[in-house]
């Protein structure tokens, strides 16, 4: 940028409109490091200090005006007392939206009587902003581009090529990269359908995608920018980012419809089963209609998920429709004005005496009231926001977007789990830039090798708080949170608030005993696998039926789980599509886990991670908690969309997940016998125990193992408690693949098993193509994979007990976990460890 702003001085002759565009076009909005550039000479050029002879001072402040705020904003603001300037800067800042702290700057002006101020302070008020945008149209005349079946975020965005994710032009040429139904991969297995999308274009009407299922799996954003980058529009002056687009769905996973409306989208849950490729169909959103575009024949209704949407895709989106209410809003307060009307609002919900579940009252509290009823819009207060860095990057770029220079939110942590074991070259500059980015924002930032985003986003928790996490595996087991994509994931940690539409919640209740063999991860799969039986959930993708989709999952009957086994069953309510999850837990077990972990925070400190006020901050919310021990708790009378009883004594044998399905919940007695090829042991749904029982059942097989064995402990922690009780030895005899902390195999973004691999995983996922290409992946327990690893294939039910009786016999010993406030190696650094405490 400072060799262009060089060359914009002294333009080479036939150069200047090339230079120009650069310069107008190609340079990042917000706080990128190449707009600070921008906006500095921009601003000397405004201010006489530089020349140019193709940026005049007027040209220098509407370009200004185009980078929608962060360093532009100063020298706009100060162009206001320039007589010649002061109309263009008024014009630019009246439809500027990140104005934050900069808006009493103008409202400071504006009352001392400049004319310019005022005319700024009335366009916001009237909300000139939003009404200059192009309405929503009556009808959207598209061509469909449809996908039959499931369209997954990995097949949008392949974790292999994760590492091109913030650069969505080259991203977005992966997009359904493998051959399927209706689809024709340029180069399979390396470069999408573009020449079919291309073909379909020639039609002369932006494409449309459409699904049967679309967009279940992670919070990527990258799957929506690849969508929109062939099927959204320019943004000006934004270069290599498209908004808006249309996306159809019988289903849309939650996570992506609402980064779909992040990104000015319009996403339509409706019958699809009319559409097919290449038709050209009239959307007519208003009336809730889609027609056949030369008969006008009516293919589906449908409804809007909101009234809201239609400001959403005018404004440009949800967020900025968000923050330019809130500018028009604190306008017409500073003024005197009564409420806008211009905007629409969420449709009032009915009136109600029952009682609140644990979900609404947790998101109540964080917007101050006592609940939150089912299809009512809040913004609820982020006490804990995640990133991790494959989407690490993108937030980084949504942040500066922002113009982000500082987290409103208590507690942002950023991990290194996805890229840390085998990084590329872009990987290690990920590693070396963006701890510094999250850190000089106040946040906290772990190190490659520290293991995995959950596993240590949960030791920072505070009891019954909401927060969200750009992973969508972010799910509390103590609180409740929202998984989203990187633009609100940006949102969240720079304002410290979320916008949600309240989702309904579906109850599972748990009653019984646990049967012998029988683990949690069973459990996890009992949620599916009863689902299934009760006609709530289907496998087959046409026409699916999933009660949990986009509702919140609430877990009750386990109260006295260790809320490290308490996260392996909100962990997966990430596969069932679900909003979030809560568990109810006793006291005892969360107390014990939070004086475990102020042990393990004031250890951090002592070993240099920061930011060291947000780690200090954290300590004194949980002291602060520990002090007087109060849960939230459901009322009796909470309504639910749905009621799941599961009977523990009635689960006698393993329950998995059989390829590649998440949803596809089957006995061990129905899918016995299979041979296995490879088996992988780790994950956010692992924890130290399961890797003590794992060790256990293999110290007592001698020789080589049939099966390739992959080990992955989740933290750092674990592996070195691992290491000291010998049980890395024993993976070692076994012949075991030992990977660093992390994610390991779970995404398939590093390390994959082999083509067409038979594979039991104690993963998240087992969507095709993930842990490997072609490989059919069961989920199972890592008990389960254990006895799959030493025998080869799936065992009997009965194979099955025999291995567990021996684990059985030391099950006080093998499930232990980590408590800090035990542990010498972090009592002693954390006692060194002093500050102001809450208490």
């Amino acid at each position: 940028m400072a060799a262009l702003v060089e060359l914009l001085k002294n333009p080479p002759a036939g150069e200047e409109e090339f230079l120009l565009d650069l310069l107008t076009n190609r340079v990042p909005p917000g706080v990128d490091e190449a707009a600070y550039v921008k906006a500095g000479f921009l601003a000397a050029v405004a201010k006489g200090e530089a020349s140019s002879p193709l940026v005049t001072p007027e040209k220098a402040v509407e370009l200004l005006g185009t980078m929608q705020g962060g360093y532009n904003i100063h020298p706009l603001i100060e162009a206001l007392d320039n007589d010649t300037l002061a109309p263009i800067a008024a014009k630019a800042l009246s439809h500027t939206l990140l104005m934050f702290d900069n808006f009493y700057d103008v409202e400071e002006k504006a009352k001392a009587g400049n004319a310019y101020a005022k005319q700024i302070m009335q366009s916001w008020a009237d909300a000139e902003w939003f009404l200059s945008r192009p309405a929503l149209a009556d009808k959207i005349t598209v061509t469909v581009f449809k996908v039959t079946g499931e369209t997954n975020t990995d097949d949008l965005s392949p974790a292999p090529d994760a590492w091109s994710r913030p650069d969505i032009p080259l991203h977005a040429l992966a997009m359904l990269k493998n051959a399927r139904e209706g689809i024709e991969p340029d180069q399979p297995g390396s470069v999408g359908p573009i020449k079919q999308i291309e073909a379909l274009q020639q039609k002369g009407f932006p494409l449309a995608y459409v699904g049967d299922v679309v967009g279940t799996g992670s919070s990527r954003k990258s799957a929506t920018n690849s969508v929109l980058w062939f099927m959204g529009d320019d943004i000006p002056h934004v270069p290599n980012k498209r908004g808006g687009g249309v996306v159809l769905g019988g289903k849309i996973a939650p996570i992506f419809f609402n980064t779909m409306e992040d990104a000015g989208a319009l996403p339509i849950e409706v019958d699809v089963s009319n559409l097919n490729m290449g038709d050209v169909i009239d959307i007519y959103p208003f009336k809730g209609e889609v027609r056949h575009h030369e008969t006008g024949e009516l293919l589906a209704s449908f409804e809007l998920k909101t009234d809201v949407l239609i400001d959403e895709v005018r404004a440009g989106g949800r967020i900025p429709l968000i923050i330019g209410r809130g500018l028009t809003t604190k306008a017409r307060e500073a003024l005197g004005l009564p409420h806008s009307e211009v905007f629409r609002h969420a449709k009032d919900v009915a009136e109600s005496n029952r009682g609140y579940s644990l979900a609404q009252k947790m998101v109540g509290r964080a917007c101050g009231v006592a609940g939150i009823r089912p299809g009512a819009y809040c913004e609820p207060k982020m006490t804990s926001v995640g990133s991790q860095d494959t989407t690490g990057p993108m937030t980084r770029d949504e942040l500066k977007d922002l113009a982000c220079l500082g987290f409103s939110a208590d507690l942002v942590m950023q991990s290194f789990c996805h890229t840390a074991a085998y990084p590329k070259p872009v990987d290690v500059t990920t590693h070396h830039t963006l701890p510094d980015f999250i850190m000089n924002r106040g946040g906290v930032s772990l190190r490659p090798g520290d293991g995995v985003i959950h596993s240590w986003l949960n030791r920072m928790l505070l009891p019954d708080t909401v927060g969200t996490g750009g992973d969508s595996h972010t799910r509390f087991p103590i609180g409740i949170s929202f998984p989203a994509g990187s633009g609100l994931v940006a949102f969240a940690a720079a304002t410290g608030v979320m916008p949600l539409d309240m989702p309904e919640s579906v109850l599972v209740r748990f009653k019984g005993q646990m049967q012998p063999g029988i683990t949690l991860r069973d459990l996890v799969h009992a949620i599916p696998y009863y689902a299934i039986q009760q006609g709530l959930l289907t496998v087959e993708k046409k026409g699916k039926k999933n009660i949990f989709s986009g509702r919140i999952l609430e877990i009750e009957g386990l109260p006295e789980l260790k809320v490290e086994q308490a996260f392996e069953l909100t962990d997966a309510s990430a596969e069932r599509s679900a909003a979030g999850c809560t568990i109810k837990l006793n006291k005892e077990p969360i107390i014990e886990y939070l004086n475990s972990n102020i042990v393990l925070l004031k250890w951090m400190i002592a070993e240099g991670y920061g930011d060291r006020r947000t780690l200090e901050r954290r300590i004194q919310g949980m002291e602060k908690w520990l002090a007087d021990p109060q849960l939230l708790e459901a009322d009796a009378d909470a309504e639910y969309a749905a009621v799941i009883d599961i009977d523990l004594n009635e689960i006698k044998e393993p329950i998995l997940c059989a390829p590649n399905d998440p949803d596809d919940a089957r006995l061990l007695s129905a899918v016995t016998g299979d041979k296995i090829d490879e088996v992988f042991i780790g994950s956010c749904m692992t924890n130290i125990g399961h890797f003590r029982a794992a060790g256990k059942l293999l110290d007592t097989h001698k020789g080589q193992l049939p099966t390739r064995l992959w080990v992955a402990p989740p933290t750092r922690m674990d592996a070195a408690q691992l290491t000291e009780e010998g049980y890395y030895s024993v993976f070692g005899k076994s012949g075991a693949r030992i990977e660093i902390p992390g994610c390991s195999l779970c995404m398939g973004n590093q390390a994959r098993v082999a083509d067409g691999a038979t594979v039991v995983s104690t993963s998240t996922r087992n969507f095709p193509n993930r842990l490997g290409t072609g490989a059919n992946v069961y989920l199972a327990s890592a008990e389960l994979a254990a006895v799959a690893a030493l025998i080869g294939r799936l065992p009997t039910p009965d194979e099955y007990q025999q291995f567990m009786s021996q684990v059985d016999k030391t099950a006080v010993d093998t499930y232990r976990y980590l408590n800090f406030d035990q542990l010498n190696q972090y009592t002693e650094k954390a006692d060194g460890v002093i500050f102001q405490t809450a208490v």
